[in-house]
């Protein structure tokens, strides 16, 4: 990315008369698309938008009219080709022209010994309308019209809308909204991270809590933990609709007429890329948001926050308390059995049911989650809801106070005693899923020299979640290893025979 920073200012406008005749000739073949509905004015259009703005030597970034008809082909556009290059001219033109950057990130010479500086283009367009200054410069009937920002509500509504996505909605090969719905999310994590990024880089509280993300989810207009319920529902659901969607690819190849096999292939193999995007945006959503409460915890403790920062509950609280307790949040695939279970009476067979549901619901969760210091955080936190706590000990040798660590929950759960206490309360399942992805994200940040001890920490790593594992196991002999379980204790093994 060239930095905005070696742009003359003019680049950044519009220009001059000939940037307006550039603007209202492009205009003006848009305007013909839409007289007439014609499909190849407006890829003409994007192209041309494309060549002034990104391929040009000197490029202009395009004026608010015409991201706002680029913003309009996405939601409204009616052919998948347009939808993906609307999309795709969104994200060149973020790379291009950020609305945050720094002067750091500048390799040239004359800026090597100048201190970095967080410049923001206050006037940028922006699909996403967040700031308490302008939160009510659209009226309700603009804020209906897909050329205009969305609103913190209408970002909620959007993300409700995911949530209510049903396998048999996505398999409608007719239906575009879904896959519109979902590539408008991905654009607006684009945005927010360009935004929140360079901010959060700073470690400097006023700038995060000026960040498009900190203003979002802060917003009265939106109920917040509502919102992040939403979003592990999208989670879950999306992740094992990739496979759902794979599986529907094989049965159109051999099913479909041949007049109408080269769409509906082609629509079905963009949704399941779709799909998978949307699970990395989400990803990237939650890690952001997780970053962002860190940064607020920090600047608390050093008394930099107000009582205009409020109060939210941290993103990491709510994950925990929807994975452990709500059944609200199993996917769309196991409805019929979350049926069943509510109608089941109140006893211990109700919660062997229960154990059942949790496990598919941690799994996906913990399968689609990417980033390996949370993805531990989110396990150590979750044993540490249940597991018999070490023995009190005020200090370490060292002194300072013993932190909850995987290591640590794995010396707890080595004990028989500890591990019938938590087996009891979250079932073997749940203990097993818990354990083998904790050991994956540790043995992940162990691997890329993150942490002290080296190969020795290592070692002894894969030896105390083997020995965590039999005791869970000598626990509960009937207990079914699963092929995460498996995978995790081969890996430990060979580990272990290799440093011997």
């Amino acid at each position: 990315m060239e930095n905005p920073s070696n742009m003359s200012s003019g680049r950044l406008n519009r220009g001059g008369e000939g940037g307006i005749g550039m603007e209202d000739s492009m205009l003006a073949m848009l305007d013909a698309s839409e007289a007439h509905d014609a499909f190849d004015d407006r890829i003409a259009f994007l192209d041309a938008v494309r060549a002034s703005s990104i391929i040009q030597k000197h490029r202009k970034l395009p004026t608010g009219k015409i991201f706002r008809a680029i913003f309009r082909m996405l939601r409204t556009g009616k052919s998948l080709e347009v939808i993906m290059a609307s999309y795709k001219l969104l994200l060149d033109l973020d790379k291009h022209f950020p609305r945050v950057y720094s002067t750091g990130n500048d390799n040239s010479k004359s800026s090597a010994n100048s201190p970095s500086k967080l410049v923001v283009a206050e006037k940028a367009w922006s699909p996403l309308l967040v700031f308490q200054d302008n939160a009510n410069s659209v009226g309700e009937e603009s804020k209906k019209q897909p050329d205009q920002p969305l609103e913190p509500s209408s970002f909620h509504d959007l993300i409700e809308e995911l949530a209510e996505l049903s396998s048999e909605t996505e398999f409608q090969a007719s239906n575009m909204k879904a896959l519109q719905n979902m590539l408008l999310f991905q654009y607006l994590v684009v945005v927010l991270e360009g935004d929140f990024l360079p901010r959060n880089a700073t470690m400097n509280w006023n700038m995060q809590r000026e960040s498009m993300l900190n203003i979002l989810l802060g917003s009265r207009k939106i109920n917040y933990k509502s919102m992040m319920q939403d979003c592990l529902i999208v989670f879950c659901q999306l992740s094992q609709l990739q496979n759902e969607l794979s599986n529907h690819l094989e049965i159109q190849k051999s099913t479909e007429s041949q007049l109408s096999k080269h769409f509906h292939t082609a629509l079905s193999f963009a949704l399941h890329e779709v799909v998978k995007n949307t699970c990395v945006s989400m990803d990237k959503f939650f890690v952001m948001i997780m970053d962002l409460d860190i940064s607020r915890k920090k600047a608390d403790l050093e008394g930099h926050t107000t009582r205009a920062d409020g109060l939210r509950k941290p993103l990491m609280d709510i994950l925990l308390d929807q994975l452990a307790y709500s059944i609200d949040t199993v996917p769309v695939f196991l409805k019929v059995e979350r049926e069943y279970c509510l109608s089941a009476p109140l006893t211990l067979f109700a919660n062997n049911c229960l154990y059942r549901i949790i496990p598919f619901l941690l799994k996906h969760f913990l399968l689609t989650f990417s980033e390996p210091k949370w993805k531990l955080e989110i396990v150590v936190q979750y044993l540490w809801k249940y597991m018999t706590k070490p023995s009190a000990r005020t200090r370490k040798s060292n002194g300072s106070p013993e932190d909850a660590t995987f290591e640590v929950a794995l010396k707890c759960i080595s004990n028989k005693t500890g591990t019938k206490s938590i087996t009891k309360k979250i079932g073997p399942d749940v203990m097993q899923f818990l354990l083998a992805f904790g050991f994956q994200a540790r043995l992940s940040i162990l691997s890329e020299g993150n942490a002290e001890g080296g190969v020795s920490a290592l070692a002894d790593l894969c030896q105390m979640f083997i020995s965590a594992f039999e005791s869970l196991r000598s626990t509960n002999e009937s207990m079914e290893i699963f092929s995460i379980g498996k995978e995790a204790l081969f890996t430990a093994a060979t580990i272990i025979s290799m440093k011997s």
